[in-house]
């Protein structure tokens, strides 16, 4: 969170630029002849049969009966958004073998490509409109490849394109049989509201379901996936299935998990539908003073910004009220914690923050993780708050070289802000609130890249927020990730999504929810959080930050994330039906905005 106006702070965390050089030539070729070995391993390439075969990104492939090239079908990619309308199938092939893939394309730009040859991967393109035109390239398979995948896909929004006869000439792969049946299937990680599975991979496998009770409730590519949207304390039965081109297996042998009986998830804390806003009552800032009482009956939970560290390293928080030189409308410190008691009367939660853009914290030692108890102790009782939010930014927390599992950290300040904590949260019971709002660098940045990595070299910031929000998830009241001063963040649906509209705030709230690998790391997938843990972190104007999303946009993704409406190019894993709400930076900023944000909360949610 910002003290002043908006800065662009995450281009010097993440830098994200792809490049693709497009060299100009012959582009259209055409396909040697099949020597008297070679077959057609490709199915379905004249999509006479639909889409059997294929895999389309959502909603992106159709089948046309005009035009066609060849028989009397043909598919029809229609890019949109961050969807380049993607068309794949895998195809069973030698080792060590060469192999021709051809077809026919009417549209620009479309692309046809290979991957997973065991060599190097290829693709051609044609950016000409008009006839239909072939395009073919070739590659020879690694030693041990036996299956690659084969794709076709347009680009980012460019009108339709069309493709036909797809080819994939070479050896004839073995026959594709039906995979065994998976076997090791084991829980690897279990909270109130989830359970992670993993089992041993299967020779011929391209996918897994896994089954709950006997009905399928989620699919993977590798062997581990997160069941989520469980209930507290509940025992169930799962079981898994190997897919490929042939079918199914069998189901595996049943394991069974109880969910834990959850902590500080907050149904009994909060209303339904929270509104959580930061007040900022330390400082001034162009949005200028809001005096405690003058706080709408709107806000839900107030978190006071910000406490601050005497030093980086000393785990020492102090707060104070702005001083009366820079806020002059400032209240007495009776009159502030007469309000505060005034709010929590109303039912309303009032939580000292700790952090913020300037307040860096690194709990380095146990001795600055006992300060960091004592000093926010202290700040908690002298105001008598509701609890605890973490705001920690910058610096605060990185991972050591060497620490790639987010469910075991070893990292100091990963581990003593852990247990200062749950320490906090031991001394002042159940009904101690917790909430976090972490930048998306430190967490859906995870899904991507984690720490320096195994062999070093990235910025060990990334993601480091995972292993405290996994530690603290059943302790935890409430997870708002900030959606803005961000920059593009790749979603599950391996596209890059950017801020300012629904779009990015349905992509990163889903993956919260969904759960996802870390690292693309399949064994290690941190597990989604419950929908009533989750709100949405956004500016309340576009003075207050980066990244601003209007009314009609927040609306749009509520619509999309609680109701599965107004969803756009990415398609949600769920209905979240018990998403708490939204967070904003910041109070002040809203009333500076005549309360837009606010007001469209409650018109929204009919309070």
């Amino acid at each position: 969170m910002e003290r002043t106006g908006p800065t662009v702070r995450f281009s010097g965390l993440l830098a994200t630029c792809t490049a693709a050089v497009l060299a100009a030539g012959a582009l259209v070729a055409t396909a040697p002849a099949a020597s008297a070995a070679d077959v057609d391993v490709a199915r379905n390439g004249g999509f006479e049969a639909g889409l059997d075969g294929w895999s389309c990104t959502a909603g992106s492939g159709s089948i046309v009966s005009t035009p066609v090239y060849g028989g009397t079908k043909a598919l029809k990619g229609t890019p949109a958004g961050n969807d380049n309308a993607k068309c794949s199938q895998a195809v069973t092939v030698k080792p060590n073998s060469r192999y021709t893939l051809s077809a026919w394309v009417q549209g620009s730009p479309v692309y046809l490509g290979a991957t997973g040859t065991g060599t190097t991967d290829v693709s051609t393109w044609t950016q000409s409109t008009g006839a239909w035109k072939q395009l073919t390239t070739s590659f020879t398979t690694g030693p041990s490849t036996t299956s690659v995948s084969v794709y076709t896909h347009g680009w980012y929004g460019t009108p339709a394109h069309y493709v036909d006869d797809l080819t994939l000439v070479g050896p004839g792969g073995d026959p594709v049989v039906v995979p065994a049946v998976p076997a090791g299937l084991r829980t690897t990680a279990i909270t109130s509201s989830s359970v992670a599975l993993s089992w041993n991979a299967v020779s011929g496998a391209t996918g897994y379901n896994v089954y709950r009770g006997g009905t399928k409730v989620a699919s993977a590519t590798g062997p581990s996936a997160t069941v989520t949207g469980l209930t507290a304390s509940t025992a169930y039965s799962f079981q898994v299935t190997a897919t490929n081109a042939a079918g199914e297996s069998a189901k595996s042998a049943a394991v069974t998990a109880t969910t834990t009986a959850g902590g500080g998830g907050g149904d009994t804390k909060l209303p339904a539908r929270a509104l959580v806003g930061y007040l900022h009552s330390s400082f001034a800032n162009g949005s200028g003073y809001t005096r405690m009482a003058d706080v709408p009956a709107s806000w839900d939970v107030i978190n006071l910004a910000f406490g601050e560290p005497t030093s980086v390293t000393s785990g020492d928080i102090r707060f104070s009220l702005c001083p009366v030189a820079e806020c002059p409308n400032v209240e007495s410190e009776a009159e502030f914690k007469a309000a505060i008691k005034a709010k929590q009367a109303a039912g309303k939660k009032v939580l000292i923050s700790i952090g913020g853009q300037n307040g860096q914290v690194q709990l380095a030692s146990t001795a600055a993780r006992d300060a960091f108890v004592t000093s926010v102790s202290k700040i908690i009782d002298t105001y008598g708050l509701d609890g605890l939010d973490i705001d920690f930014e910058g610096h605060s927390l990185s991972l050591n070289t060497g620490d790639t599992d987010f469910r075991a950290p070893t990292s100091p300040v990963i581990v003593n802000l852990i247990s200062a904590v749950k320490t906090l949260k031991a001394k002042y019971g159940s009904g101690f609130i917790l909430t976090m709002a972490p930048e998306t660098f430190f967490v859906q940045l995870g899904y991507q890249f984690y720490g320096s990595g195994p062999w070093g070299g990235q910025d060990p910031r990334a993601g480091a927020y995972l292993p405290v929000i996994h530690a603290l998830r059943d302790d935890l009241t409430l997870l708002h990730v900030q959606d803005y001063n961000s920059g593009p963040i790749m979603g599950l649906d391996n596209q890059y999504h950017s801020m300012g509209g629904a779009d990015f705030h349905i992509a990163m709230t889903d993956m919260l929810l969904a759960g996802f690998p870390v690292a693309g790391n399949t064994s290690r997938v941190f597990p989604g959080l419950r929908p009533d843990q989750v709100a949405i972190g956004l500016p309340a104007s576009t003075q207050a930050g980066n990244g601003h999303t209007s009314p009609a946009e927040v609306n749009k993704a509520l619509n999309c994330l609680i109701k599965k409406t107004d969803c756009g190019s990415y398609q949600t894993h769920g209905t979240w039906t018990d998403l708490r709400g939204l967070m904003t930076w910041s109070i002040n900023w809203d009333r500076f905005s005549n309360w837009e944000f606010s007001r469209n909360f409650n018109s929204y949610f009919g309070r």
